[in-house]
């Protein structure tokens, strides 16, 4: 043994450990049978030793976690089985910051724990670990277990098996196919070492030290270098989490936005993690080539076009920083806009609980800062919701505003319209009208509780009347992962969001039988794909349209989530201005594919001729 490692094992036996959770000795217990690391972690999704003592596990530290709330190592065995559905690996949780180091030569005693990030509510897959451990150190600077290459070619085509209907849908129970699932794959290599080569990032740098890249360059591509997600069954089994075991003073977390690439090898333990699902933890991470990812520019709507836009501005209140960056997204990249519905205006003081509602000081910052940036001088409208009555953040008391131009779009007012009262629809010389404007659809409706309602205002463009719907609809918050344990995984948050889709449908079908030929426009936050049950339920049958299947598949994105560009803000039009297809729509990529994003959503901008 060399010498170093022999020092390092004389101080150890002399060593007292201070957690009361983990213990380094020589001596593992003699109560439970020595077992192998496959043999801990079994076939499936579970170890068949779940809430057994083990003793004398062997392996080989591949990675320590110092950090955050999972402290622990990793080990490998060396001396595989010949099932490539059992992994070799195991974390093992100290709670403490460990006491041992890459390449020590271990032996494990403890308890064997399925332990699900997020807690079992979550639907989450459990990691297998090993619990209240004593740790035997009995050399270091050992060559570690080869890594095991995730590639395009290794990974399969096939995201998930179908889950068990004896098991409420889990897939827990069901032997590993690693050569047909990639969640199988993924699985049967739970805490074992693993790397990738270069690889493109398909989501940026997060304020967490987290990017998502894909092994599998070709699947569903955008043209700007990330990952669609335009189904259900298109889960895109190329994504991969990649986090950092290195610290941050040796090598601070790269910097990355979509179409950057991670060159070079990336590798350490395969983790399976609260937010991302199956996570490489690197110990040796690849460094960022820039892919030269421009934010968009729209183009300038004609003299005789309408442009209407939605945007959500993440939460906005007087304290933050971010109005003169909102304000150059409005005025350059979406080309002042004649009408924009805003989302998460929040009120004067932001989450601050104190009952105030209004949201005037958050608009005058706004609108000045557009003013400075040399846009138009906008004017606003909207309704104050009830305090706390919204959803978002607590205290902030969210709600969509309406931003126009008025040189060059009206807006008719009618009093009546308040957090409380429904508005209505009249018929006038057969043409519809608002009975309130602004108004809000049906706030007392079930579809609406603790939630934002549809903010409704009625404007004029060139002498033609345009209804305006604008949306926050309820989020995913609940639903369960694409990596959930069930698959197909429980979206739980669509029941609410049906109910509102079915509202605001209701809604535009009474302005159609006062006037079959109107122009409505419903737009914002829908938190829903455009393939979705919930975007049914708005066209019901071309009631309305999505304006965002206008594009190629490839450019239908307004959010970038887990590796997945994807949609969740539309803009939907009526017959009359899908008729003849005079149209133009754009969803502007200005934030969603950056690190340095102002806001998680992209805006979307259409532009007609009412």
């Amino acid at each position: 043994m060399p010498s170093k490692s022999s020092a390092r094992i004389a101080a150890l036996t002399v060593a007292v450990v201070c957690s009361t959770a983990t213990a380094v000795v020589f001596t593992g217990s003699a109560q439970a049978e020595a077992v192998a690391v496959h043999d801990i972690q079994g076939s499936t999704r579970t170890s068949p030793l779940a809430g057994q003592q083990v003793t004398d596990v062997t392996g080989i530290v591949t990675g320590v976690r110092t950090y955050g709330s999972s402290r622990g190592f990793w080990i490998q065995d060396p001396a595989a089985d010949k099932n490539p559905a059992t992994s070799e690996g195991i974390f093992v949780f100290t709670s403490s910051t460990p006491k041992v180091a890459v390449g020590d030569s271990v032996k494990v005693s403890g308890t064997v724990t399925e332990f699900v990030p997020g807690g079992t509510s979550s639907g989450n897959q459990s990691v297998t670990e090993i619990t209240k451990p004593t740790v035997t150190v009995e050399s270091s600077g050992n060559a570690l277990p080869k890594a095991t290459t995730i590639s395009g070619h290794s990974v399969p085509r096939k995201y998930a098996p179908t889950g068990d209907e004896g098991a409420n849908g889990s897939v827990n129970g069901l032997p590993l196919k690693p050569r047909k699932y990639a969640l199988d794959l993924y699985e049967s290599l739970e805490g074992m070492n693993v790397k990738i080569g270069s690889s493109r990032v398909v989501t940026a740098t997060d304020p967490f030290s987290e990017l998502w890249v894909t092994v599998k360059p070709w699947e569903n591509p955008t043209r700007r270098g990330g990952t669609v997600y335009g189904s259900y069954d298109s889960q895109n089994a190329g994504r991969l989490q990649i986090q950092s075991l290195i610290p941050t003073a040796t090598q601070p977390f790269p910097t990355a936005n979509v179409g950057d690439t991670l060159k070079g090898t990336t590798e350490g333990p395969l983790d399976y993690t609260q937010f991302g699902g199956y996570t490489l933890t690197a110990r040796t991470l690849g460094t960022v080539a820039e892919g030269g990812l421009e934010r968009e520019t729209t183009r300038k709507q004609s003299r005789n076009e309408l442009a209407v836009a939605t945007y959500n501005v993440e939460n906005l209140d007087p304290t933050d920083d971010s109005f003169a960056d909102h304000a150059a997204a409005i005025v350059k990249n979406l080309q002042s806009p004649d009408i924009v519905a805003l989302e998460e205006i929040q009120d004067n003081n932001g989450a601050k609980k104190d009952g105030t509602v209004a949201a005037d000081e958050t608009m005058r910052k706004l609108t000045d800062a557009i003013t400075a940036a040399g846009g138009p001088a906008y004017e606003w409208r909207s309704i104050d919701p009830v305090d706390l009555a919204d959803g978002g953040e607590p205290g902030g008391n969210i709600r969509q505003v309406f931003l126009f131009n008025p040189e060059r779009v009206s807006f008719t007012d009618r009093a009546g319209g308040d957090a409380t009262t429904a508005v209505g629809v009249t018929k006038a010389n057969g043409k519809a009208a608002l009975t309130a404007s602004p108004g809000r659809i049906d706030p007392a409706a079930e579809a609406w509780k603790n939630s934002r309602k549809p903010l409704v205002g009625e404007f004029v463009f060139r002498g033609k009347t345009v209804f305006l719907i604008a949306n926050h609809f309820a989020s995913k918050g609940g639903d369960q992962a694409l990596h959930s344990q069930n698959q197909p995984p429980v979206r739980s948050s669509e029941t609410q969001r049906h109910l509102q889709a079915k509202s605001v449908n209701a809604f535009v079908k009474d302005i159609l039988a006062a006037e079959k030929k109107a122009s409505v426009v419903t737009l914002g936050d829908i938190n829903d794909f455009e393939f979705s049950e919930t975007t049914k339920l708005l066209e019901d049958d071309g009631v309305l349209y999505p304006a965002i299947k206008s594009l190629p598949e490839s450019e239908r994105y307004s959010y970038d989530f887990q590796g997945n560009s994807q949609v969740l803000d539309q803009i939907l039009i009526s017959r009359s201005i899908r008729k003849d297809g005079d149209f133009s729509y754009d969803s502007v990529h200005i934030n969603a594919e950056f690190a340095d994003q102002i806001s998680d959503h992209d805006p979307q901008v259409l532009r007609f001729r009412p």
